[in-house]
């Protein structure tokens, strides 16, 4: 167990945050405050798996990112302010977390102040943007698909595409150009053996990151939900697949010319 006393950053925004696409990496994290590793029960390995490792790298050539460097395990940006601890079982898949059974209110409450100072960042930054006219929000994210055990068959893949697009809560119909310019530019990225498998609303519809920014800037900001199948790393050892995560990564950073593009078009060509 770590005998670190002090707490770096619980999240860091990098980049140019005047550019109309920025992006979100809010389960990338592994850390824990200190108040809290030695009421960690959860292995390791168990709690490594049931975040979206790397995910800061694959959208690391992106414009702007904003990173979560706390685990979903302390807070989950990507749930609503009454969810976003995990207090017990019950709010983590049945997982035993803590040590104490359910998380001391005060550790509670100090995991939401992480979660409203990050809430209250992005707000600024993108209010800024909001003012300029639409802008567009990559929420990058992965999900496993071998739950059953290291050695098990993969789950079919007509289920669960390479990337999942969720698009839930986004106004679909006035961003239909950006969705399809999006899909269509990541799945025929150049460099890869063959397309992508690009779907929309498959396994996830997107979640609190992406209702948010919907909520606050209705018909301006437009949030693409990104899950990225975990094919890029071994979801059971941790071990990451360097060349294929930087073949995602180019990938993703190829739809951003496209991307932009068709915000144009839905911004009537001004912005």
């Amino acid at each position: 167990m770590s005998t670190r006393t002090t707490d770096p950053a619980p999240y860091t925004f990098d980049g140019d945050w005047s550019s109309r696409l920025v992006a979100t990496a809010v389960h990338a994290g592994n850390d824990l405050r200190a108040s809290l590793r030695p009421l960690a029960k959860l292995p390791d390995d168990d709690r490594f798996r049931e975040e979206d490792p790397f995910t800061d790298r694959l959208a690391a050539r992106l414009p702007a990112l904003a990173v979560s460097h706390r685990s979903r395990f302390e807070v989950d940006l990507n749930r609503p302010r009454d969810g976003a601890v995990y207090r017990s079982p019950d709010d983590c898949w049945g997982l035993e977390m803590w040590t104490t059974g359910e998380l001391a209110d005060e550790e509670v409450e100090r995991s939401l102040e992480v979660y409203d100072a990050f809430y209250a960042e992005l707000a600024e930054r993108l209010d800024a943007l909001a003012e300029r006219g639409p802008f567009v929000v990559y929420d990058v994210h992965s999900y496993n698909h071998r739950r059953d055990r290291a050695d098990a068959d993969p789950q079919p893949a007509v289920e669960n595409p390479e990337v999942n697009l969720g698009t839930g809560s986004l106004d679909r119909a006035r961003f239909a150009p950006v969705v399809d310019a999006f899909v269509e530019s990541l799945r025929d990225a150049p460099g890869l053996a063959a397309p992508i498998d690009v779907r929309e609303n498959v396994r996830f519809r997107g979640a609190n990151v992406a209702a948010w920014v919907h909520e606050r800037y209705p018909g301006t900001g437009c949030v693409l939900a990104i899950e990225f199948k975990k094919t890029f790393m071994d979801e059971w050892s941790g071990e990451l697949d360097e060349a294929k995560a930087d073949r995602l990564a180019e990938a993703l950073a190829g739809t951003v010319a496209p991307v932009l593009a068709a915000l144009d078009a839905v911004d009537g060509g001004t912005g």
